[in-house]
């Protein structure tokens, strides 16, 4: 029977989580280690300066799982090293995200760098998150359920043809009725725009302190990009990877001699 490694990065208590878990237990046996408070936008951090703890915990419907006192990264690299006592996974799922991972973004995620440690780790992975898009508004229910619906399909899929070696498919489900959602695209990250605006206060004793904040992130919704997939109504799926090198300026670099 397959094993599926489920996390996320908004919680091990997150309802968004306990929906993915239950969608996927049809295609073999779920395990959920996940961080024990909200880790969203905290990068791929790897906790080695501390001890790092794993709790057994009960939630509503009875399924025992594990809540981690690391980041989303260390619950995946835990739990394939073998903290449980089993270290084989056919497939890691980070998600279900409260809020899309667009673009850019994915250097921020928590929810795709717990999909990109089970890479390091040589285990094909998904982040699958869901967004609010403009003039529709659906329950979170309703949401978490379209979402993980397609991640069972992309789950069984996978498990039957395995993704390429180090790559993960970063997927972006619109928070759309399950009937205006259009299918699924295969997409390019799009360019995010950030409108951050720093806020510099003083605390009660006259020493500064800084919120970085600002208007809410938008996107370029370009043709076969995510962004422009998630404004036509379509769930994106971007196969993303390690590897950040430019090989076409690598390959100009060297052609041409820069260095002499």
């Amino acid at each position: 029977m397959p094993r599926i490694l489920v996390t996320n990065d908004d919680g091990v208590q997150a309802d968004s989580i306990r929906v993915l878990a239950a969608a996927l237990d049809e295609l073999g046996d779920v395990t959920v280690v996940a961080p024990e408070r909200n880790w969203s936008a905290a990068g791929h951090p790897k906790t080695l300066h501390k001890p790092l703890r794993m709790t057994p915990i009960d939630w509503p419907d009875g399924r025992r799982v594990h809540a981690c006192s690391g980041a989303p990264s260390d619950c995946v690299a835990l739990a394939i090293l073998g903290a449980l006592g089993e270290n084989v996974y056919d497939l890691v799922i980070s998600g279900i995200n409260n809020g899309f991972n667009l673009g850019c973004d994915v250097l921020y995620s928590g929810t795709v760098a717990a999909a990109m440690e089970s890479l390091v780790m040589d285990v094909p992975s998904v982040a699958l998150s869901a967004g609010a898009v403009e003039g529709y508004e659906i329950a979170d229910a309703d949401a978490w359920r379209n979402a993980a619906g397609y991640a069972r399909t992309l789950a069984a899929a996978l498990l039957e043809q395995p993704l390429p070696p180090q790559t993960l498919f970063n997927v972006n489900v619109p928070r759309r009725p399950a009937a205006q959602i259009h299918g699924l695209r295969f997409t390019s990250l799009g360019r995010r725009i950030y409108r951050d605006v720093l806020v510099t206060r003083d605390d009660p004793w006259g020493k500064p302190y800084h919120w970085i904040g600002g208007e809410i992130p938008t996107g370029i919704a370009e043709q076969g990009s995510d962004f422009g997939a998630i404004e036509g109504g379509f769930v994106s799926i971007s196969p993303l990877g390690i590897d950040l090198t430019r090989h076409d300026v690598l390959a100009d670099l060297m052609a041409n001699s820069w260095l002499g």
